[in-house]
Formats: structure tokens, C-alpha cells, sequence
């Protein structure tokens, strides 16, 4: 559905005169934004300079969906900082060498640098930055792998009739196992086949016209004016839909196919080898959550170049990129510290990893933890379950991502979660699942990746073509509710830094009621047949908004 243009923007009220109720927090004058079904739909194309910004751009003033945290920081925070708010973040592993994170990265003051000793006590030893579960694993199976790898042995060639009643529930995870390996491992394989295929048509393409135009980098405009016919037609077809659709350089697009066939080739070595032991260099029993004595405090891992940290290494930009510094991005939050927490492989978590990184978070200080991850697949969810309640216990949020299949989560079941299998409420109050939103304000407001649920995801925050931070001083876009998480973890660090005294719960409500809502209806998981209202796709209906969740927090008791 089309949204039809808006109405000139009305506001809420007089402006608020609010005096700070938390220590080095700003006094607030403004007025929160409110109807924004009243902006006109932007209709130019973003700028390089606001594509790399649009998470922090203002909807009433730049027609972007970002959060608002530009007009926050010129007009509330400014130079105002709050207390130090440790965020940690669990993922595959943050570059704390990087230029733009070297000066936000958490120290554990209380642990001597290299003794081999556990200064502190916490029962981790040398964990200065926190500490890697994985020691020096990288390559592991997805779940379903492992469960399907796991008991093989046991079930194959059995039929339902032959099962006992005791493993008739194993055995039917068994069968879900397998059949979710088999066919994720057959469309890998078609789409490694696709992409070859592609790339044998393209290359003979590229050449036969370089050859004609004497050059390898032509243009549209010089490719539309060849001259051309019988099976030259046919090549001069093909890069023409590649020109439109993919990339303008055919170089560049060839580039991106073997990125594509290497991504594919990778997975069929990793995520769904049978004979991969990806736990192996770690040394601990994964299904026994007392077994603890294992990881290291190497928070990079061990690949030498950095590669398998981007993805944390993005998050940790996302969040707390150190600000003004006169290089790369602005972070959300001003005054932060990073946690790295790797626990995240190339494949799917542990449970127990999952949980214990959760555990020694809480312990060691974390106001906000950040779970860019998760799966369909989950053996031991209880003791994550556990972990979350532990968090909630002590006063910790938990900032989860929603997931990337453009799915109801309402009836998909991901984890990690919230839900009480048994029961319509949630497990603990602290735990806030994001789903991603796309800079383009209208029908394709919700990125068409994202997953939702009016029950199963909380809030929607700016998650398509995130510029940030990556490994060796580097900067990139990536995409996912793994950006759109960051993102509402960095306003959730704001939020306890200003205004400590707020609980974990509270911070979770401010962020939920203080965003931005509209009555337009959006595509749903990128199907143009499927649009929603935008309001039913998640618990508060609402996008993340850091400048009214400031307004809200100051005046919450």
C-alpha cells in the first residue's frame, strides 16, 4: 500500500520544564515529537553523508527514520555526561585496538595485566576486558547440525512406532533436526550451483563485450550504444540487467559473486559439516553448564587477521564509537565502556556459553548487555532462561535482536527469549527484543529482513545499511536487527547513565512508550502482497526515539 502525503506537523503540548532527577543529568526544556504522520514522505535519494548517519538522523526534520540522537545531543545532553555504564556486548569478539574503540573499551581494575593469577576472585583469570569462551575456536555447526550430528547414532533408520515413550520427545527433536539440516543444506548447495553458474555466464559475457569496447570498465550509457546481435545480444542483455540490478562496474559485480559463492562454499565447510568438531580447541563438555574452567582472556580470539570480529566489532561501534574524535563514526552513547564477551562463533552459540557470558556480565558490572545473535534450535534453554532471570535479579538489561528471516515470532520460536513456553507472560521484565527498520520512510519502513510479533518483539530501531566500525581501522556497512539491537543498547546506556536511579524494568518501559509511531501500513517481510499495520508488528507499536526517551526518563520516579 502506498502512503499517502502527510499533513503539516502538529505537536504535543506546551514545552516541558524539567528539572534532572539523576546526577551529571541535563535539565530538559523540549517538547517531546509526536504526530508524525504529519511529515511529508522524503522523495530524494539519501546522501553518502546521511546514508552513514540515518540511524541518527530526526524524522520531523530529515524525513529519516533514525532516532533523533543528533537533535539529543544538540539539544538535551550537549556536553553533559552521566556515570560510566558498562555495556556488554556478546559476540563473535570486539578489535579493541581499533581507532575509533580503543578509548571505550571496559578494564577490569581490579585484575593485574598478564600474572596468570585471578586477582579478583571472579573465577576468571587475566580477564582485563572480559573474557572469550571460545578460546581459540572459530568454525562451528549450526544447531540443528549438531543436534542432527549428536544423535544420529542413536535414531537413524528408527521409526515413531519403535521409540519408547522416555525418547519419544528426543527422538521427535531428532527428526525436526533433520529435516531442517536437510533442507538448509540442499538450498546452500542450489544457491552455491546458482551462483557459479552465473559467474561462468558472466565472465564469458564481460570478455566477448570488454573485447568489442576495447575496455573493462564501461559504462551503461557505452554498453547501451553497442552495436550488437546474435549471441552478442544475448551478453549485451545479461550485463545490462547486471548493470541495473547489481552493480554498474561489472568488475565490482564479479567481485561480489565470489564473495557470494565463497559465503555458500564456506557454509557447506562449516555450518552443516557432519564431521566438524568446532568445539575441540575449546576442551570443555558444552552440554554440562558446571563444567566452567574453560575460554581464555584473548577477547579477540585467535585469528590473526581479525576477520571473525566483525560482526561484534560493528555492534561495539554502534553502540559507543567514540564521539567526536575526529575520525570515523559517533557511537550512540557518550559515556559507555564495552564489555567484550565472545562467545559467538562462525555458526550458531552454545547455550551455556550464552548463559555463563550473561552470568559474568551481571557480575562484573554491566548496566546493559547486547545480544546481536540467536537461533531456532536450542537444547538447554533453560539455562538461558536462568541467566536472564539472574540479569533481571540484579538489575541488568538485556538488549536482544529480533532476527533476520522476516518472520511473526509469535509463531516462530527464537532464541534467546523471553516467553514462558507454558504461559502467555514473560519470563523477567528485562529483557527488550528490536526488530530493524529501513531508512526509507513509508511502505518500506520495516527493513524486509526483520522479523516481528505484536507479542515476540518490543520495539523497531534503524537496522538496514548500518556504517560502523570493523576490524584493523576499518569502517563498513552491514545489516540486520544485529544492528538495530546496538542501536536501542547505546539509548538504553544513555538513559542509566543519566538517570541512574531508573530501574532496569523502567529504562525497558521509557524506551517502549517513548517512541514514535505511525498509522501507515507497511510491507512485511518484503513481500509487496503482505502489509501490516505498522502498530501491530510489535509490542509498543513504536520505532526507538533517544531524544523523547529522555524527555520520558526524566520524568519517570
Amino acid at each position: 500500500m502506498k502512503i499517502p502525503f502527510l499533513k503539516p506537523a502538529l505537536v504535543m503540548g506546551s514545552a516541558l520544564i524539567l528539572a534532572s532527577c539523576g546526577s551529571g543529568s541535563p535539565k530538559i526544556v523540549s517538547t517531546p515529537i509526536a504526530n508524525i504522520d504529519s511529515i511529508p514522505l522524503k522523495i530524494t535519494d539519501l546522501s553518502e553523508t546521511q546514508l552513514k548517519g540515518w540511524g541518527g538522523a530526526d524524522l520531523m526534520t530529515d524525513t529519516i527514520p533514525g532516532m533523533s540522537v543528533e537533535k539529543a545531543y544538540s539539544e538535551i545532553i550537549k556536553n553533559n555526561k552521566g556515570q560510566k555504564t558498562i555495556v556488554a556486548v556478546i559476540d563473535s569478539g570486539v578489535d579493541i585496538e581499533h581507532e575509533d574503540l580503543d578509548g571505550v573499551i571496559w578494564t577490569n581494575s581490579d585484575e593485574i595485566p598478564g600474572n596468570g593469577k585471578d586477582d579478583d576472585n571472579n573465577g576468571y583469570i587475566d580477564d582485563m576486558h572480559g573474557w572469550n569462551f571460545l578460546g581459540d575456536a572459530v568454525e562451528e555447526n549450526l544447531e540443528y547440525t549438531r543436534i542432527y550430528k549428536r544423535l544420529k547414532p542413536k535414531y537413524e533408520g528408527k521409526t515413531a512406532s519403535s521409540i519408547s515413550t522416555a525418547d519419544r520427545a528426543e527422538f521427535i527433536y531428532y527428526q525436526e533436526a533433520k529435516e531442517e539440516y536437510e533442507k538448509e543444506y540442499e538450498e546452500t548447495v542450489q544457491n552455491r550451483n546458482q551462483y557459479e553458474q552465473i559467474k561462468k555466464q558472466l565472465v564469458a559475457a564481460h570478455q566477448a563485450v570488454s573485447s568489442q569496447l576495447g575496455k573493462e570498465n564501461y559504462t551503461k550509457e557505452e554498453l547501451n550504444k553497442m552495436e550488437a546481435s546474435g549471441q552478442m545480444a544475448q551478453y549485451k542483455g545479461m550485463l545490462q540487467q547486471i548493470q541495473n540490478n547489481v552493480n554498474e562496474n561489472i568488475p565490482e559485480a564479479l567481485e561480489e559473486l565470489d564473495e557470494g559463492i565463497e559465503y555458500y562454499a564456506n557454509r557447506l565447510e562449516t555450518h552443516f559439516n557432519l564431521e566438524l568438531d568446532g568445539r575441540a580447541p575449546v576442551g570443555d563438555d558444552p552440554y554440562d553448564i558446571t563444567d566452567t574452567d574453560y575460554g581464555n582472556a584473548n577477547v579477540m580470539g585467535p585469528s590473526e587477521d581479525k576477520e571473525d570480529l566483525k560482526h561484534g566489532t560493528h555492534v561495539a561501534g554502534i553502540i559507543a564509537a567514540e564521539r567526536n574524535n575526529n575520525m570515523g563514526i559517533n557511537g550512540v552513547a557518550n559515556n559507555a565502556e564495552i564489555m567484550v564477551l565472545r562467545a559467538v562463533p562462525d555458526g550458531d552459540e552454545y547455550d551455556k556459553d550464552i548463559a555463563l557470558a550473561i552470568r559474568y556480565a551481571v557480575d562484573n558490572g554491566a548496566k546493559v548487555i547486547n545480544t546481536s545473535f540467536g537461533k531456532y534450535f536450542s537444547p538447554n534453554p533453560e539455562w538461558v532462561t536462568e541467566a536472564i532471570r539472574y540479569a533481571e535479579k540484579n538489575d541488568v538489561l538485556i538488549v536482544n535482536a529480533g532476527g533476520n528471516e522476516g518472520l511473526n515470532l509469535d509463531e516462530n520460536t527464537v532464541y534467546p527469549n523471553d516467553q514462558n513456553p507454558e504461559a502467555p507472560q514473560e519470563i523477567a521484565d528485562n529483557f527488550l527484543t528490536v526488530g530493524a527498520l529501513n531508512y526509507d520512510y513509508g511502505a518500506q519502513l520495516v527493513a524486509d529482513f526483520s522479523n516481528y510479533g505484536k507479542t515476540n518483539v518490543d520495539v523497531f530501531a534503524p537496522g538496514t545499511k548500518i556504517w560502523s566500525t570493523t576490524p584493523n581501522n576499518e569502517y563498513e556497512y552491514l545489516q540486520g536487527t544485529s544492528m538495530a539491537a546496538p542501536a536501542v543498547a547505546g539509548v538504553a546506556a544513555i538513559i542509566r547513565s543519566f538517570y541512574p536511579k531508573l530501574s532496569a524494568a523502567q529504562v525497558k518501559q521509557v524506551i517502549m512508550d517513548s517512541g514514535l509511531t505511525t498509522n501507515a501500513d507497511v510491507i512485511v517481510g518484503g513481500d509487496r502482497n503482505n502489509t501490516q499495520d505498522f502498530k501491530e508488528l510489535s509490542t509498543s507499536g513504536k520505532m526507538v526515539n533517544l531524544y523523547n526517551a529522555l524527555i520520558l526518563a526524566s520524568q519517570t520516579k
